[in-house]
């Protein structure tokens, strides 16, 4: 039973430092944040919350630069001011904005938030398993810490992929209800580099928490194939 000690010990540690994380990305969210006011952006949400049989879509405008949209463990969706300013700008739609906002709802829907707390926990757990497991192994031995990290590190990009995905294809179910239809989330996605400054990025592919573009539109374009039908 002992040997299983610091596995268990790691299971819960991963558990309080996702739950500390999650703490203080809610508080930094609440000072920084304020519902976002834009008529033109109501209009388009209000579509995505008619799809949804709801009175309305909340979303929220955090206060930072960089361009990225969010969804808090709390469920409440958030743009940031630099993603809004692309708006404003003329770089980004209305119809791409709803298009965000959607992928957001997505990943509240779908709970994952809380998946990601369990994967995170276990994520740990498994680098402490496998940093055991490998130091009896000659020439290994050494390097067992840091092989263990890579390969956890290749799980939790596998599993983010796969979330955003998800994400992707309720986006595209509520885009298509909705009547906003697809082409804003596919055309997003074809600027998407250009906004993010994700140009010329060294991550190996399989290291990437995120699916490449191409990937992602065609999977979307599986789906509005099977809705054609």
């Amino acid at each position: 039973m002992l040997k299983f000690l610091p596995i268990l010990m790691a299971l819960v540690y991963g558990y309080v430092m996702y739950r500390m994380s999650a703490g203080r990305s809610a508080r930094e969210l609440a000072a920084k944040s304020a519902e976002l006011a834009d008529a033109t952006l109501r209009e388009e949400f209000m579509r995505l919350a008619h799809a949804l049989d709801l009175p309305r879509v909340q979303v929220f405008l955090y206060d930072i630069e960089p361009v990225n949209g969010l969804a808090a463990p709390d469920g409440k969706v958030y743009i940031t001011r630099g993603f809004y300013q692309k708006f404003r700008s003329g770089e980004v739609t209305a119809a791409e904005m709803a298009s965000v906002v959607a992928h957001e709802l997505g990943h509240v829907a779908l709970g994952h938030s809380k998946r990601r707390m369990i994967d995170f926990s276990g994520q740990n757990a498994l680098r402490t398993a496998l940093a055991m497991g490998l130091r009896f192994v000659p020439l290994i031995g050494p390097f067992a810490i840091y092989i263990a990290s890579a390969m956890t590190s290749l799980l939790a990009a596998k599993l983010s992929r796969r979330d955003e995905f998800e994400a992707d294809a309720y986006a595209s179910a509520l885009l298509h209800k909705s009547g906003i239809g697809t082409e804003a989330q596919k055309s997003l996605f074809m600027k998407l580099n250009d906004l993010t400054g994700a140009h010329g990025a060294a991550t190996p592919a399989w290291f990437m928490s995120h699916p490449k573009v191409d990937e992602r539109i065609k999977a979307i374009e599986v789906n509005e194939a099977k809705w054609q039908v």
